[in-house]
């Protein structure tokens, strides 16, 4: 036998779609707002119509007391059914359509009534407050059933009271009334509820288009994922609404760009600062995968607009890949510089062949050592000037490789550097940059020539490269320390305009500067003043001993 299959249970309760609760939910408002108005306009309704019905009665009975004969009559005439009071008393009761005009002496003895057999009998209600001189108004039961009554007193042309004036309106014609106007009541509040249900309905298609049909749930799920995917990738986002403000910022975009959640719902000019960051963020700056710097970081920035007018801009860091292919320049160039140094090495190696096949002993030595004592020069000469040994040989390597570029680089014989540097890495980077500046500025030139000069001005550092080059133009000079900007054709691992951008970072981190002016006899040179980059000289064991424990712990 098959399994029985399951049974499917009816399942009561909210749908699961935006619109179709969002449109339940405002149905449901209106039509309860409909019975609430309603309700609340028939509550009072009741006893706006008695109190009408009352003052109308009240009327009609002042109006019989003011007729003089009226209270000639009763004081000159007995109670009877044929009587002028009564025969007064139907004829305003007809006209007024009253349910009944009770004329009553001060006993209560009534000498009108609608009923015949009524007249010369007391009232059935008391007359003591319209006989005190009182007007009175009420809803009361009599012999006629309930009714809205009112009684005033009726005096004679003295103005004594000698009797009063009871009118009734039966109330049954007050209900009537009452009910007669909830029909037109309920009209008018089903018209409210068509309307307002209409108006629900395209409040929640427009829901319906906006969360594009969704259930609550998925919403929900979507927001989740949402907070997963922004806070796990390793992409910085930053999301900006119309007015150009952050309104969102994920853990990658707070670590790259070195701000909190203090940001949301500022500019990014606010939050960065003036700059080329700042500009490609508020949308200042067009294109795609645009280079800028913050910090000491290389980011790729790439923005695209939303359809609510703002922006979403992601951030990639770019920091270890620039420097890989910074390091695959210098690879390469030094790779080109071994090759040449491998056929310059054959050549020297055949002519000291020749010079020893020949027996010219002595002219080889002599061809030895010159060759040997060439490189032990340059780098002797660098060392004595230059105790830092991460810079010294910086610069005995950029040197081999600009003689293979037929560039001399030379090192000013005014430049003493001691071994003091607080932050050797950063010098590192800022003479390695403009060194390579300058061999590409001064590349297929004549006598080309490059000149550093590095010296210390108590805890000062200050960094001088001149070149032979073409010089920068006046226009040119602040243009050239901005990120991505580059007259140089791009190497293939990626763009350029980032070396010089880095050397301004890393001067301003230190609180020095960098500047670019024309060198004597032409070219360029770039000046870096760096504060405080040198440790005082009693501080020098101290610092050389926090490095090595600083050594020692990223070993272990």
């Amino acid at each position: 036998m098959s399994p029985t299959p399951p049974v499917r249970r009816l399942r009561l309760g909210l749908p699961r779609r935006v619109f179709s609760q969002v449109l339940l939910m405002q149905v449901a408002i209106a039509a309860g707002v409909a019975v609430l108005a309603t309700g609340l306009f028939l509550a009072p309704l009741s006893d706006q119509l008695d109190d009408q019905a009352m003052r109308r009665a009240l009327a009609i009975a002042r109006t019989t007391a003011e007729i003089p004969q009226v209270a000639e009559d009763l004081q000159r005439t007995p109670p009877t059914v044929d009587g002028p009071v009564q025969r007064q008393a139907e004829r305003i009761r007809k006209a007024s359509g009253a349910e009944y005009v009770v004329v009553m002496d001060t006993e209560g003895v009534r000498w009108s009534h609608p009923d015949p057999d009524q007249v010369g009998g007391h009232v059935s209600t008391d007359p003591g407050p319209a006989l005190a001189g009182h007007d009175v108004m009420q809803i009361d039961t009599g012999t006629l059933g309930r009714s809205a009554r009112g009684k005033v007193p009726l005096r004679d042309s003295d103005g004594r009271i000698i009797g009063a004036v009871s009118v009734g309106i039966e109330y049954d014609s007050v209900r009537e009334r009452l009910i007669h106007a909830i029909p037109g009541l309920l009209a008018y509040a089903g018209g409210a509820l068509a309307v307002g249900a209409l108006a629900a309905w395209l409040i929640s298609r427009r829901v319906q288009r906006q969360t594009r049909d969704l259930a609550f749930s998925d919403i929900s799920a979507l927001l989740a994922e949402r907070e997963a995917m922004l806070h796990g990738i390793k992409e910085g986002v930053v999301a900006l609404d119309r007015a150009g403000r952050v309104r969102l910022l994920n853990d990658e975009a707070q670590r790259l760009l070195g701000i909190g959640e203090e940001s949301v719902g500022r500019t990014p000019d606010e939050a960065l600062g003036e700059g080329r960051t700042a500009d490609v963020l508020a949308g200042r700056v067009a294109g795609t995968d645009l280079l800028t710097v913050r910090g000491q970081r290389v980011l790729v920035a790439n923005r695209m607009p939303t359809d609510d007018g703002g922006a979403v801009a992601t951030l990639r860091d770019r920091t270890e890949l620039e420097e890989l292919g910074r390091e695959l320049d210098s690879t390469r160039g030094l790779i080109d510089a071994l090759r040449a140094q491998d056929h310059e090495h054959a050549n020297r190696m055949h002519t000291l062949l020749g010079l020893l096949e020949l027996e010219m002993y002595d002219d080889a030595v002599e061809f030895v050592g010159e060759v040997v004592g060439d490189h032990r020069v340059t780098a002797e000469q660098v060392t004595e000037k230059i105790h830092d040994p991460l810079l010294a040989a910086l610069l005995v390597g950029k040197a081999t490789v600009a003689a293979e570029r037929g560039v001399a680089l030379w090192v000013s014989d005014d430049t003493r550097l001691p071994d003091r540097l607080v932050d050797p890495q950063g010098l590192v980077t800022v003479v390695g940059n403009l060194v390579d500046n300058a061999l590409d500025a001064v590349a297929a030139t004549r006598h080309a020539r490059v000149e550093v000069q590095l010296r210390a001005d108590g805890r000062t550092a200050v960094l001088s490269v001149c070149d032979t080059g073409p010089g920068v133009p006046p226009e040119q000079r602040e243009l050239i320390f901005t990120e991505g900007w580059s007259t140089k054709k791009p190497p293939a691992h990626g763009k350029r305009g980032i070396g010089l951008s880095l050397v301004r970072r890393l001067a301003e981190r230190q609180g020095g500067s960098v500047a670019v002016d024309e060198a004597d006899g032409g070219g360029a040179r770039f000046t870096v003043v760096l504060p405080e980059a040198l440790a005082a000289p009693d501080l020098e064991p101290a610092l050389t001993a926090g490095l090595h424990d600083t050594a020692e712990e990223e070993s272990r």
